[in-house]
Protein backbone atom coordinates (compact mmCIF):
# COMPACT_ATOMS: atom_id res chain seq x y z
CA UNK A 1 0.00 0.00 0.00
CA UNK A 2 3.11 2.50 0.62
CA UNK A 3 3.49 2.02 -3.21
CA UNK A 4 0.06 3.08 -3.81
CA UNK A 5 0.30 6.20 -2.23
CA UNK A 6 3.54 6.94 -3.17
CA UNK A 7 1.94 7.61 -6.53
CA UNK A 8 -0.13 10.14 -5.08
CA UNK A 9 2.89 12.08 -3.23
CA UNK A 10 4.13 12.98 -5.94
CA UNK A 11 0.94 13.72 -7.44
CA UNK A 12 1.67 16.34 -9.83
CA UNK A 13 5.23 15.24 -10.25
CA UNK A 14 6.30 14.71 -13.76
CA UNK A 15 10.28 15.03 -13.03
CA UNK A 16 12.69 12.51 -11.44
CA UNK A 17 12.26 8.55 -11.87
CA UNK A 18 10.07 6.20 -10.42
CA UNK A 19 11.44 2.51 -10.69
CA UNK A 20 9.82 -0.59 -11.39
CA UNK A 21 8.56 -1.76 -8.06
CA UNK A 22 6.80 1.52 -7.49
CA UNK A 23 5.19 1.59 -10.96
CA UNK A 24 4.22 -2.12 -10.94
CA UNK A 25 2.30 -1.48 -7.41
CA UNK A 26 0.92 1.21 -8.58
CA UNK A 27 -0.53 0.02 -11.50
CA UNK A 28 -1.79 -3.28 -10.15
CA UNK A 29 -3.81 -1.61 -6.91
CA UNK A 30 -4.94 0.95 -9.11
CA UNK A 31 -5.90 -2.00 -11.78
CA UNK A 32 -8.07 -3.89 -9.61
CA UNK A 33 -9.81 -1.01 -7.76
CA UNK A 34 -10.18 0.07 -11.37
CA UNK A 35 -11.50 -3.19 -12.69
CA UNK A 36 -12.10 -5.32 -10.35
CA UNK A 37 -14.77 -3.33 -7.65
CA UNK A 38 -16.32 -2.75 -10.42
CA UNK A 39 -17.68 -6.04 -11.70
CA UNK A 40 -17.90 -7.09 -7.94
CA UNK A 41 -20.62 -4.43 -7.44
CA UNK A 42 -22.56 -4.93 -11.25
CA UNK A 43 -22.81 -8.55 -9.87
CA UNK A 44 -23.60 -8.34 -6.79
CA UNK A 45 -25.93 -5.29 -6.64
CA UNK A 46 -27.48 -5.26 -10.05
CA UNK A 47 -30.97 -5.06 -8.91
CA UNK A 48 -30.25 -2.36 -6.32
CA UNK A 49 -30.44 0.77 -9.19
CA UNK A 50 -29.32 3.35 -6.60
CA UNK A 51 -26.32 1.47 -4.93
CA UNK A 52 -25.34 1.14 -8.28
CA UNK A 53 -25.79 4.66 -9.31
CA UNK A 54 -24.11 5.89 -5.95
CA UNK A 55 -21.32 3.81 -6.79
CA UNK A 56 -20.58 5.04 -10.62
CA UNK A 57 -20.87 8.34 -9.56
CA UNK A 58 -17.79 8.16 -6.12
CA UNK A 59 -16.61 5.33 -9.33
CA UNK A 60 -16.71 8.62 -12.27
CA UNK A 61 -14.61 10.56 -9.40
CA UNK A 62 -12.02 8.29 -8.63
CA UNK A 63 -11.17 8.19 -12.33
CA UNK A 64 -11.35 11.96 -12.81
CA UNK A 65 -9.20 12.05 -9.62
CA UNK A 66 -6.78 9.52 -10.50
CA UNK A 67 -5.91 10.63 -13.99
CA UNK A 68 -2.99 12.73 -13.25
CA UNK A 69 -1.11 10.39 -10.66
CA UNK A 70 -1.23 7.65 -13.57
CA UNK A 71 0.13 9.97 -16.01
CA UNK A 72 2.70 11.08 -13.46
CA UNK A 73 4.23 7.66 -12.48
CA UNK A 74 4.26 6.52 -16.27
CA UNK A 75 6.08 9.76 -17.10
CA UNK A 76 8.66 9.15 -14.11
CA UNK A 77 8.80 5.08 -15.30
CA UNK A 78 9.92 6.81 -18.48
CA UNK A 79 12.34 8.91 -17.04
CA UNK A 80 14.27 6.03 -15.17
CA UNK A 81 14.59 3.78 -18.60
CA UNK A 82 16.34 7.14 -19.89
CA UNK A 83 12.92 7.78 -22.03
CA UNK A 84 11.71 11.61 -22.35
CA UNK A 85 7.93 11.81 -21.11
CA UNK A 86 6.78 12.41 -23.87
CA UNK A 87 7.42 9.23 -24.87
CA UNK A 88 3.86 8.30 -22.73
CA UNK A 89 1.91 10.00 -25.94
CA UNK A 90 2.72 6.51 -27.76
CA UNK A 91 -0.63 5.04 -26.14
CA UNK A 92 -2.70 7.11 -28.58
CA UNK A 93 -1.67 4.29 -31.13
CA UNK A 94 -4.04 2.12 -30.69
CA UNK A 95 -2.77 -1.74 -29.54
CA UNK A 96 0.98 -1.46 -30.53
CA UNK A 97 1.60 1.94 -28.40
CA UNK A 98 -0.12 -0.11 -25.24
CA UNK A 99 2.41 -2.77 -26.31
CA UNK A 100 5.15 -0.73 -26.04
CA UNK A 101 4.50 1.22 -23.09
CA UNK A 102 4.58 -2.40 -21.33
CA UNK A 103 7.80 -3.41 -22.61
CA UNK A 104 9.19 -0.01 -21.60
CA UNK A 105 8.11 -0.63 -18.25
CA UNK A 106 9.46 -3.87 -17.55
CA UNK A 107 13.28 -2.72 -18.97
CA UNK A 108 15.49 -2.83 -15.98
CA UNK A 109 16.38 1.14 -14.31
CA UNK A 110 19.19 3.22 -15.84
CA UNK A 111 21.98 4.12 -13.52
CA UNK A 112 21.97 7.48 -13.53
CA UNK A 113 20.55 9.23 -15.96
CA UNK A 114 19.87 13.20 -16.47
CA UNK A 115 16.96 12.71 -14.54
CA UNK A 116 18.30 12.08 -11.65
CA UNK A 117 19.80 9.05 -9.60
CA UNK A 118 18.61 6.11 -9.55
CA UNK A 119 16.21 5.22 -7.29
CA UNK A 120 17.16 1.71 -6.60
CA UNK A 121 20.16 3.15 -4.47
CA UNK A 122 17.90 4.43 -2.01
CA UNK A 123 14.06 2.42 -0.74
CA UNK A 124 11.68 4.91 0.25
CA UNK A 125 9.79 2.12 1.69
CA UNK A 126 9.02 2.89 5.28
CA UNK A 127 12.21 1.08 6.64
CA UNK A 128 14.24 3.30 4.98
CA UNK A 129 17.06 0.96 4.24
CA UNK A 130 19.86 1.06 1.87
CA UNK A 131 20.12 -1.03 -1.24
CA UNK A 132 23.14 -2.70 -2.31
CA UNK A 133 21.77 -5.09 -5.27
Amino acid sequence: MHWYLEGFRNYFNFSGRARRKEYWIFTLVHSVIFWVIPMFVAYFYQDSEIIVGIFGLFYLIFILGTIIPVISINVRRLHDIGKSGWWYLIILIPIVGGIILLVFACIESEHDNKYGPNPRKYDPSPKGEVLTH
